[in-house]
């Protein structure tokens, strides 16, 4: 008996022990993660613009004027917009290039990653009026060289759709070489046994890379995935600030930059609460939905 409750004591130490580790994880967590939410949820049941000393209970009409406003919805078919490129550009992109890296290019693997990961450390702001410049319709180095080929530039940034475009090739540029290297890590942990077998039997190399690598590599992917998506709509925010400032009429807004449009351009605080929570409410559906219907088909070595 005397063992046991000795036990039991050193069992309890051991968790309050653990529980004083994660502690200051916790407190972090609790005051730049869950404050913020708390604080956001609440401000949307009022109107406020951060200036006047006190707030005016609206219950919920910020979130009835926003599915009223046409606006909205634009913001929310930009924002899928941007995720369909976003993936496009910085998961099926990079996959394939891996694949080739990795599987198929034998010397000079190196400098590839190397040059491929430079434009991930360098800053997106940097980056954005690099790329003003370069792809300015009139007097930029792109312009110049259609007027050489005979070529007339479109105004990108005034152009529906097309904005959104150049936006996410922007963002690609940061973006790619990270995916890039995350994907390229759990390629190269596909057995190269299976893939030398399936070499010596002819197998087409998209075959290899659908029904061998891209399965073996599943658990890496969906993280990458999920990077992508959230991620991605985050950096988007620096091109469409410093370049486009979400126009024309609202043409390159996403959700994360109306939000912020919203709040401290407009002021209309509860507003851009309420817009934040229903896009927090739309990613949370998104990732329970991915659990249950994506994670059910990664692989897992072990």
């Amino acid at each position: 008996m005397k063992v046991k409750s000795k036990n039991k004591i050193g069992s309890k130490k051991t968790t309050v022990f653990a529980y004083m580790l994660i502690l200051p994880s916790l407190l972090v967590f609790a005051v730049f993660m869950f404050y913020p939410l708390i604080r956001t949820i609440y401000l949307s049941f009022f109107s406020w613009n951060m200036i006047k000393p006190t707030k005016d209970f609206v219950g919920l009409n910020n979130y009835m004027q926003l599915f009223k406003d046409p606006i909205t919805y634009k913001i929310m078919a930009n924002t899928m917009f941007y995720i369909v490129i976003l993936l496009v550009l910085n998961w099926v992109a990079p996959y394939i290039l891996s694949f080739i890296l990795a599987v198929i290019i034998k010397k000079g693997k190196g400098f590839y990653k190397s040059a491929i990961f430079l434009p991930s450390v360098i800053s997106l702001v940097v980056g954005s009026i690099l790329y003003l410049w370069i792809l300015n319709p009139i007097s930029g180095p792109a312009a110049i060289l259609a007027k050489a080929l005979g070529i007339t530039l479109p105004i990108w940034s005034k152009t529906d759709g097309l904005v959104i475009v150049v936006l996410s090739i922007i963002t690609t540029w940061k973006v790619f070489g990270y995916n890039f290297i995350v994907v390229l890590s759990g390629v190269m942990g596909v057995s190269s046994e299976v893939i030398e077998a399936a070499k010596l039997d002819k197998v087409p190399m998209h075959r290899i890379f659908i029904d061998i690598v891209l399965p073996m590599s599943s658990a890496t992917g969906i993280y990458v995935f999920i990077m992508t998506v959230v991620q991605g709509l985050q950096y988007v925010f620096t091109p469409i600030k410093v370049i486009t400032q979400g126009g024309p009429n609202y043409a390159s807004s996403n959700a994360i930059y109306n939000s912020y449009h919203e709040a401290f351009t407009l002021y209309r605080t509860g507003r851009a609460s309420a817009f934040a929570v229903v896009t927090m409410a739309i990613f949370i559906l998104l990732l329970i939905l991915e659990f249950k219907y994506v994670e059910r088909s990664v692989y897992y070595e072990n």
